[in-house]
């Protein structure tokens, strides 16, 4: 069976649910997708990746579908992900190391876009921060343009199947996130795009400790569990859990992942209820593993008020 579609490029292997890998593990040659539901998660992400950036002294290329790039700076200023950090996105712009650039202005400035001319562009880019003196490139681009039937922007797929090609050089000293947002893109075309990458990357998990990991979710709002939670990971849980109730809302939590949780595990789960203003929140078991359900009907705790829990498939 052919792996190529009829334009020549690659048919797909990404899934765009696929878990990802970390902002904070990128390296020089990826070329990942950010597939994104909202702005919370994509900001996360791109807040991760520009604040690492700095640390290490990389030029920092941002391409938007925007046609003013200090409105693009004040958009970035703006977002809780970048304060969050600490982020002053002008002042990094003032000393040159976060260049904003219109797409309209870098992809379309003949009135065409042209995949081989735009690969070229970028690659001048990088050749120019690396004589600058910086020590490697980030690049992040919104794609959305591709969907407003300017000229040219037909062959998107081919421009990003050559991208993935020059990121790829040995010696590469760059690295790119494309932007996609799943409720602009189709299922099938989002898959066609998504197969001219090296995969998917993803918000950087809140603990990690080879036996539980902790990943912030956002559609919806929650955490998602993975691994065992007992006596030794119970503090870094409690911890986590913490951080994801400091929002307002309802809480989600993804249990799928979760092959051991004690009783105390358990217990800090529940306790998220309280969302510690007076009003306690409603929380949201999903995908409970069948031991963990009969935890909770042993103890009661499936009926507490504010608990939905939602067992995993038999």
């Amino acid at each position: 069976m052919s792996t190529l579609g009829d334009d020549g490029l690659p048919l797909p292997e990404t899934d765009p649910d696929s878990e990802g890998v970390p902002v904070g593990e990128m390296r020089f040659g990826d070329h990942l997708a950010l597939a994104f539901g909202g702005d919370e998660e994509r900001y996360a992400v791109l807040a991760a990746y520009v604040r690492d950036g700095l640390r290490r002294d990389h030029k920092i290329i941002y391409l938007a579908d925007q046609e003013d790039a200090d409105a693009v700076l004040d958009r970035l200023a703006a977002a809780p992900a970048f304060t969050g950090l600490g982020l002053d996105v002008h002042a990094a712009a003032a000393d040159g190391s976060l260049a904003a650039r219109p797409v309209i202005e870098a992809f379309m400035a003949s009135g065409r876009f042209d995949p081989d001319a735009t690969v070229d562009l970028l690659g001048a880019e990088i050749e120019l921060a690396l004589v600058q003196g910086f020590r490697g490139v980030r690049i992040t681009g919104e794609t959305s343009f591709s969907l407003r039937g300017w000229p040219g922007t037909e062959r998107f797929r081919e421009f990003e199947h050559k991208c993935r090609g020059a990121f790829r050089a040995p010696g590469s000293r760059a690295m790119a996130i494309c932007q996609y947002d799943r409720r602009w893109f189709g299922d099938e075309q989002l898959r066609q795009l998504l197969a001219c990458h090296d995969g998917l990357v993803r918000v950087d998990d809140l603990h990690d400790d080879g036996v539980l990991r902790v990943t912030p979710t956002f559609t919806p709002p929650g955490l998602a569990l993975t691994g065992a939670v007992d006596a030794s990971t119970l503090p870094a849980l409690r911890e986590a859990l913490a951080v994801a109730a400091r929002r307002d809302g309802h809480l989600c939590l993804d249990l799928s992942g979760l092959a051991f949780c004690d009783t105390e595990g358990l217990r800090a789960i529940l306790e998220t209820r309280s969302s510690g203003g007076g009003l306690d929140r409603q929380v949201v078991l999903r995908s409970v593993p069948p031991y963990l359900a009969l935890m909770l009907r042993i103890a009661g705790w499936d009926r507490l008020p504010g608990v939905f829990v939602e067992e995993a498939p038999a």
